[in-house]
């Protein structure tokens, strides 16, 4: 039995991650990159990266593969592009990457981070309207809302 810190412990050893400063120079320079983010859509529709497409980790595989009611047709078409997958903080993103990785795309790639770190680079983030989102606004939707019972007995 692996815990979930285990479990992204294994995945760092075979996926790529890119910190948000090289993704945002990426970005410039490269209209080729699909960016996903594995978040759930009401976290997609309150802020995400300009351009990205939402494909909640729950439903990740069926979204990769024809056939399904979830089935993204530009995405299973993206097996041999890069594929930059953004979550909250980049442990979904990870997970998510590595899935994907023995799913076939060559170039899955995790946002280290994720959006949070995203956020405090003071990149921008938008809102499902197209709006921008206050940084200051993200911060507090990023921010750690673990309880004191999620912590677990000392």
């Amino acid at each position: 039995m692996k815990t979930y810190s285990e479990l992204l412990k294994d995945c760092e050893s075979s996926v790529d991650e890119i910190f948000p400063w090289d993704l945002n120079e990426k970005m410039k320079n490269d209209d080729q990159i699909f960016l996903l983010d594995v978040r759930e859509p009401a976290e997609f529709e309150a802020m995400h990266i300009k351009g990205s497409v939402n494909a909640p980790r729950g439903v990740l595989e069926t979204t990769c593969e024809w056939g399904f009611d979830e089935t993204n047709p530009e995405l299973v078409q993206a097996r041999d592009k890069e594929v930059i997958v953004i979550c909250r903080s980049g442990n979904r993103s990870l997970l998510a990457a590595r899935t994907m990785q023995l799913m076939g795309y060559k170039k899955a790639i995790s946002l280290k981070t994720g959006l949070r770190g995203w956020n405090d680079y003071e990149l921008p983030l938008q809102d499902i309207k197209g709006q921008k989102v206050d940084e200051d606004f993200a911060d507090d939707f990023f921010a750690s809302k673990v309880s004191k019972e999620q912590l677990g007995p000392k």
